[in-house]
């Protein structure tokens, strides 16, 4: 008789497991640093580097601070709106409407945008709900570079591997503040707790056998050689901070240096700077004071009593408005959104026009977040329903148009599209250059088809009265007709 016995799950990583988890960890916190840099000129918390020649030593500890670049960064972000996800071929996307609200995707996405652009990656991350499929749908989470990796193979353009380590779950039994390892295969998602032999503990294995990883990284700046991506805030973007930031920090010390005038007087006694028991003044009260009484000299000479220039930070402020310049040069915004101003202010027409490199880094960046957006709904749809979803049925992102036209060029727009026979009335890609968000063009498709089923009741009912009023011409003579 043969007894089978049932493969029990590793309670351990295995050999293989274990290496690439180091492998990652290593990748990871190579790049933390870089990442936490990035980070700290986002929020204003860089330190700037003082050159130690004009700084004295009790002003170190002053901290200036200017956030141009969070205003470079969101001002890119706040054009990158994902509205919607639908299937190309014009069908029900009600499946991708409700996987979407279910993990708030159209919220979280512009925390992974922000991500993406101050680090030059992040990456989503997909799995069951952690129940049935019934239940509630699979899982779509925005994960920080920080905390995640993922090895890369560019050949077929697709994870081989991914791990996250943070603090543990909630639903996990676990000490305070605990940390907990997430690893990423084609085959299944392990999650590890530390062990009391140093190592790592496995809590659960979700054996899924997609084949792939369940990880998409939404890249930055990417190139053929640097798939991971590059931030927004580049070198050059730092150094302009720091530069600004020094100069910021200068005309602080020359405040208080220089902000108020400098007086000297000539040929007076020492009498002057003492009151009048003979104690000497102190330098604050021989400044201050307002009118200064002062004798004559021996000779019945009157001292000379004068006052330096003060000083004058216009120097310091166009150099700032330079640095306003040079850093709207390698954001791509116009100068205005950096505080640099003119005494003739742009029209409307050139500001516009201005914006015409934001708006083009605002499109590239939408169809190479787009794909990944794509990729991570495809997965989300194979871990509910077990099997890939149809290659011949595309999934399409509908993103706010970043250009932000007026509501008048744009409803001209579309009218003479519609009159030229180029779009037809009804169509939804209408309503979308027309400049309705998702919302407003599902209402006007309801109103639609309210009218449309009012509008047919309405010509039903005109047949029944037309067929009730013909019925009498065809009744024989003599006969009444109901």
């Amino acid at each position: 008789m043969t007894v089978s016995i049932p493969e029990l799950p590793l309670l351990h990583l295995s050999d293989d497991e274990m290496a690439l988890v180091q492998v990652l960890r290593a990748d990871m916190m190579r790049d933390r640093w870089e990442l936490q840099l990035r980070d700290a000129y986002f929020n204003g918390d860089q330190l700037v580097r003082d050159l130690g020649i004009s700084i004295p030593p009790q002003l170190k500890g002053l901290h200036t601070v200017i956030g141009w670049p969070r205003v470079g960064v969101e001002s890119l972000e706040e054009r990158l709106d994902l509205e919607a996800f639908r299937w190309a071929d014009g069908r029900d996307s009600s499946e991708l409407s409700e996987i979407a609200e279910a993990n708030d995707l159209f919220d979280e996405s512009s925390l992974a945008h922000l991500d993406a652009l101050v680090y030059g990656r992040e990456y989503l991350a997909v799995g069951s709900g952690g129940c049935g499929p019934e239940d509630c749908p699979p899982l779509i989470t925005a994960e920080s570079p920080l905390d995640m990796t993922l090895l890369w193979d560019a050949r077929s353009r697709m994870g081989t591997a991914a791990l996250r380590e943070c603090a543990a779950d909630s639903f996990i039994e676990s000490g305070p503040e605990e940390r907990m390892l997430v690893l990423y295969l084609p085959d299944q998602t392990v999650m590890c707790l530390p062990s009391e032999s140093g190592g790592w503990e496995v809590i659960h294995r979700d054996k899924h056998n997609l084949g792939v990883v369940p990880v998409v990284r939404l890249a930055n700046r990417q190139r053929t050689a640097d798939r991971v991506g590059k931030s927004e805030i580049t070198p050059e973007v730092m150094s302009i901070t720091d530069a600004a930031c020094r100069r910021l920090m200068g005309m602080e010390v020359a405040a208080e240096f220089f902000g108020a005038p400098q007086r000297y007087i000539l040929g007076a006694s020492e009498s002057a700077f003492q009151d009048a028991d003979g104690t000497a003044k102190s330098a604050w009260e021989t400044y201050i004071g307002r009118v200064l009484a002062l004798e004559r000299d021996e000779d019945g000479a009157v001292p000379t009593v004068g006052q330096f220039a003060a000083h004058d930070p216009t120097g310091m402020t166009k150099i700032i408005d330079l640095y306003a310049r040079i850093m709207s040069s390698q954001f791509g915004l116009p100068p205005h959104m950096l505080g640099y101003t003119t005494d003739n202010p742009a029209s409307a027409d050139a500001i516009r026009s201005t914006e015409a490199k934001l708006v083009k880094r605002s499109e590239r960046r939408i169809r190479r977040f787009g794909r990944s957006w794509q990729d991570a709904m495809r997965l989300a749809l194979w871990v509910r329903d077990g099997e890939p979803p149809d290659k011949a049925r595309r999934i399409e992102t509908v993103w706010r148009n970043p250009a932000t036209p007026t509501v008048a060029a744009q409803a001209d727009a579309t009218v003479k599209l519609v009159q030229a026979g180029i779009l037809p009335a009804e169509s939804d890609v209408t309503l979308e250059m027309a400049g309705l968000s998702e919302g407003q063009r599902q209402q006007v498709r309801a109103d639609r088809r309210r009218t449309s089923a009012g509008t047919g009741l309405m010509d039903r009912l005109a047949q029944l009265d037309d067929g009730v009023d013909a019925a009498p011409s065809g009744v024989p003579d003599g006969v009444d007709g109901l």
